[in-house]
């Protein structure tokens, strides 16, 4: 216990330190949802227009954001006028605002907690730096803004419940959190599948009734976040604001999926045939352009559209299903769930980069199961760290962004290698093979050595060359290098961890 709270006062003194840095128009978007929710009543919650920045998130988020409000407009009542409050940004609203973020970790210490308290103290120490420590996360909660932590808190809550066997407690509390940012939902089959076949099984009596329990546990958490709003007459509404289509296949910043490589071909194939006088039509809206748009047209390649992403999502996910399906063991739920978010992170629509958060926690947790878990996770969370750099573009943030990952790599490197040459070492010296015995605890080999290097040249030409060669000309250049460079990486996540799910037994 004293390892837990050691780690996270550590945490908890960066994030201190990182409230002047940088903050992005998140941060009037969080300040807005806490004026909106105490000045208006709940009828008027999905309705308002009086801010670009409406209720997007669920019921439940918009009720926590009210909750955040009673301490808010006591401190500074402007933070919590939904006039005056406008891009409001005193020293009292923004210390607040981030200390309500880093305060609110503590469920994140919770979920950390409760899925590790069972492993050995050494690989439960790791597993909770290993979290608490994520370079991405504060990045993107502590930096950029926003309120992950809690979240992902819930999601570990639930994935410990189910680990250890209370299965109608972690169907309960995923339903929670699809009911405060629905995003998560996403991993929803895999939970559907387990719970099936895992809770609901034995005879045909008992296998029915244990399923109208879930069903009904969950259902009530459904209709007390959704009930109000379809009692007036407003649940298209809501879910119109959930699930806004019209923004594109890709956000402004490409994360680091499928799709970069697609656009990619799209555009050498229209350069190619152009060159070869064949006549292209260029779609309206530019993948380089770097706006928010509706930027789903192709030139040459056939049109996505959401349905179509959510297939492909759904086709990627059918080996994890099938394994859910014939063995549905505790020990491997997080690994399945992890995947269910790698394939909507590699296939879903208009996925934003921070996604990549609801891979690397989890997986975090597990990293310390082998030595092939924690080489995946060492490459995984450096690329998936990597690829949010381009979030903080100040020059201010450039130094602290570039620390955090540094300074993690070499606590991953330095962790991970003591743990498996510690607990690795009886079985390593009976082996007759020495030099073999020795690569086993080899963190990184050469392949992952040369890839992690080209971050560093992409890192370089992005920083200092590009600027010198282009000056102020193709400044989406970068970020589209980032962006396919680290979709490489994720790739290749996504395949490993698909050979994992197949190998579970």
């Amino acid at each position: 216990m004293e390892d837990l709270w050691w780690i996270f006062s550590v945490s908890l003194c960066v994030k201190l330190l990182l409230i002047p840095a940088y903050r992005s128009t998140d941060f009037e978007v969080h300040r807005h949802w806490l004026a909106l929710t105490s000045s208006l009543p709940l009828s008027r919650w999905y309705l308002d227009t009086s801010s670009p920045w409406t209720l997007d998130y669920p019921p439940l988020f918009g009720h926590f954001s009210l909750l955040l409000s009673l301490p808010a407009s006591l401190i500074d009542s402007t933070i919590t006028d939904l006039v005056a409050g406008q891009n409001y940004a005193a020293p009292s609203a923004v210390v607040f605002l981030r200390l309500s973020v880093a305060i609110t970790d503590l469920l994140l210490l919770a979920g950390i907690h409760r899925v590790t308290r069972k492993l050995p103290h050494p690989r439960r120490r790791l597993a909770l730096a290993l979290v608490l420590w994520s370079p991405a996360l504060l990045i993107v909660d502590h930096i950029h803004f926003q309120y992950n932590g809690f979240l992902l808190g819930i999601l570990l809550i639930s994935l410990s419940f189910l680990v250890e066997g209370w299965d109608l407690a972690g169907g309960v509390t995923f339903a929670v959190l699809i009911c405060s940012k629905h995003l998560f939902m996403v991993a929803a089959p895999v939970y559907f599948v387990y719970l099936l076949r895992h809770y609901c099984n034995g005879d045909w009596g008992r296998a029915v009734s244990r399923f109208l329990v879930m069903g009904s546990a969950v259902s009530v958490v459904f209709i007390a976040t959704f009930g109000p709003f379809a009692y007036y007459g407003q649940i298209h509404q809501v879910f119109r604001r959930l699930f806004p289509f019209g923004r594109g296949l890709c956000h402004a910043y490409w994360a680091p999926n499928f799709w970069v490589f697609y656009i990619l071909l799209d555009k050498i194939l229209a350069f190619l045939l152009c060159k070869f006088g064949f006549s292209v039509r260029t779609p309206e809206a530019s993948f380089t352009g770097g706006l928010v748009g509706d930027s789903s047209s192709f030139a040459v390649l056939p049109q996505v559209n959401p349905i179509i992403a959510l297939i492909l999502v759904l086709l990627a996910m059918i080996p994890c299903l099938v394994k859910t399906f014939l063995r549905p063991r505790p020990e491997n739920i997080i690994r399945w769930v992890a995947y269910a978010f790698t394939c909507s992170f590699m296939f879903g629509w208009h996925v934003h980069e921070k996604a990549s958060l609801h891979i690397t926690i989890p997986l975090g947790i597990i990293a310390t199961n082998s030595m092939e878990d924690a080489r995946h996770y060492f490459l995984l969370s450096i690329v998936s760290c990597y690829s949010m750099f381009p979030l903080l573009f100040e020059s201010q943030e450039y130094p602290i962004k570039v620390l955090l990952l540094a300074t993690y790599s070499i606590l991953m490197w330095a962790g991970f290698s003591s743990h498996f040459r510690r607990s690795g070492a009886p079985e390593a010296a009976k082996k007759k093979n020495a030099k073999s015995s020795g690569s086993q605890h080899v963190l990184i080999g050469p392949f992952a050595s040369c890839y992690l290097l080209g971050l560093v040249f992409t890192e370089i030409w992005g920083q200092f060359m590009h600027p010198y060669i282009f000056g102020s000309r193709f400044p989406f250049l970068p970020l589209m290098l980032v962006s396919l460079y680290c979709g490489i990486g994720m790739m290749y996540s996504w395949i490993w961890q698909l050979r994992q799910v197949i190998a579970c037994t």
